[in-house]
């Protein structure tokens, strides 16, 4: 349920965007009495309907994501207040000046903040965010986290550019469908080559 809930904003996004696509007219209507406030010169064209369309229900469900965490009077993860941020600066944006240019932007630029944050925690703090996080519910011996971390930094790094190498190379219909099931399969594969490698290391006494 959690990884649901942490993907809406993208699923909604995608199932936005293929529905509008369907209905380009209906799709322009309703981003004219809608967006068209919102937008610089206040005429939606449309062949940008879908993607703005999709850009406002990502950002509404964004909003919605954090909003029923502080409603259950939880603390909000700093990552989904990282995400929603940078959702409403670049989606707003793209809304703002008709152009997708920034929502592609989007996904490289939350990948590369997590990766610095965690590149600024081991060099300017000298920490291990990693473990920091995680450290009650793994036993691993120091040297193993360290290998995590920078195997965490190359990858958001490396899906950053990803992003960015598909949104400029193929139609933007593709690159919906790359930063749902493309993004989302990578991070999976990764994960999933992680839990391996820690299986590895779960027995060994941990240092210290």
């Amino acid at each position: 349920m959690k990884l649901l809930f942490d993907l809406l904003p993208v699923i909604l996004f995608f199932v936005t965007f293929k529905v509008a696509g369907s209905y380009p007219q209906q799709s322009l209507a309703l981003a004219g009495s809608t967006l068209g406030w919102m937008v610089g010169d206040g005429t939606v064209p449309a062949n940008q309907a879908p993607i703005l369309l999709a850009t406002a229900v990502a950002i509404i469900a964004s909003i919605v994501q954090v909003g029923s965490v502080l409603a259950r009077g939880r603390r909000v993860d700093p990552m989904l207040w990282v995400s929603l941020g940078v959702i409403v600066v670049f989606g707003g944006a793209t809304i703002w000046f008709h152009d997708e240019t920034f929502i592609k932007w989007k996904p490289s630029i939350l990948y590369w903040l997590f990766g610095a944050s965690l590149l600024a925690g081991h060099l300017v703090w000298k920490k291990n965010l990693l473990h920091t996080l995680l450290g009650t519910q793994l036993e691993v011996p120091s040297p193993v986290w360290d290998r995590l971390l920078w195997a965490w930094i190359v990858f958001f790094a490396l899906m950053g550019i990803a992003n960015l190498a598909v949104a400029y190379s193929v139609p933007t219909d593709t690159w919906v469908n790359f930063k749902l099931f493309g993004l989302f399969g990578l991070t999976i594969v990764f994960t999933l080559g992680i839990g391996i490698y820690l299986s590895r290391h779960m027995k060994e006494a941990p240092d210290g």
